[in-house]
């Protein structure tokens, strides 16, 4: 078992700094501890094909990326991987999750892409490799799969089991939302319909304040000859 600062550490070394992905439980040591980090960036994605197409964008604006996900949306990044990888010659470290793992309970979806993983992996042509789980592992695997990366301008796999990453806490303070709750002023036909926004921190009851004018302003009539002024105000 390695910690997330182990993996952090050692693929900083290696010149990885652009994290993206899809959330699965055994990864969310890693996500914390990534996102914990604010030399890096991490970019959710929200399907496995969209991580890796993001990865693709890192990489040609000069990121050297890493893309994590469940096993169970390998079949969403197979697309990407084998058209737009592929092709262009876009190398990412892939780090997927081996859920379904023969043998080891686990969720009845998980068990037949379980039991396909490192097959699906391969007929894809990407070499891949156990995850390294101990501390001695890490930094010779992050060597081995830099080199090869290198040379075959492809991606390289991956493949997380269960417990290979000690639990690690997300040391980041929550963001404040304030989302604006919007009210209507209505009236009888022939009177003017305005929609106004209520202050952030107001309550259900509170008083709405004007809508702030944005760059356009339009105004309709509706059907029943009353008359609406829609304003568009940005954040």
């Amino acid at each position: 078992m390695i910690t997330a600062d182990d993996f952090i550490t050692h693929a900083t070394g290696a010149g990885f700094d652009f994290y993206t992905g899809v959330p699965c439980s055994y990864l969310t040591p890693l996500i914390n501890g990534v996102l914990s980090d604010r030399a890096l960036r991490y970019v959710g994605a929200a399907s496995e094909g969209e991580a890796v197409a993001i990865a693709a964008g890192a990489w040609l604006a000069g990121r050297r990326t890493v893309v994590m996900c469940q096993n169970s949306g390998l079949g969403n990044a197979v697309n990407p991987l084998t058209s737009l990888n592929a092709p262009f010659a876009i190398p990412t470290l892939f780090v997927t999750t081996w859920r379904g793992r023969p043998g080891e309970p686990d969720e009845p979806q998980h068990e037949v892409m379980g039991a396909i993983t490192h097959e699906l992996i391969r007929l894809m042509g990407l070499e891949q490799a156990d995850f390294p789980a101990t501390p001695d592992q890490i930094g010779p695997a992050f060597d081995f799969a830099a080199e090869r990366m290198a040379a075959t301008s492809r991606p390289f796999a991956w493949v997380l089991r269960k417990g290979d990453v000690a639990d690690t806490d997300l040391d980041q303070p929550p963001r404040e939302i304030r989302a604006r709750r919007p009210c209507w002023s209505a009236s009888w036909p022939g009177r003017t319909i305005e929609p106004r926004w209520s202050p952030p921190q107001a309550s259900a009851g509170a008083s709405c304040s004007p809508w702030p004018t944005g760059p356009s302003t339009s105004t309709r009539s509706a059907p029943w000859g009353a008359r609406a002024a829609w304003r568009w105000a940005w954040p």
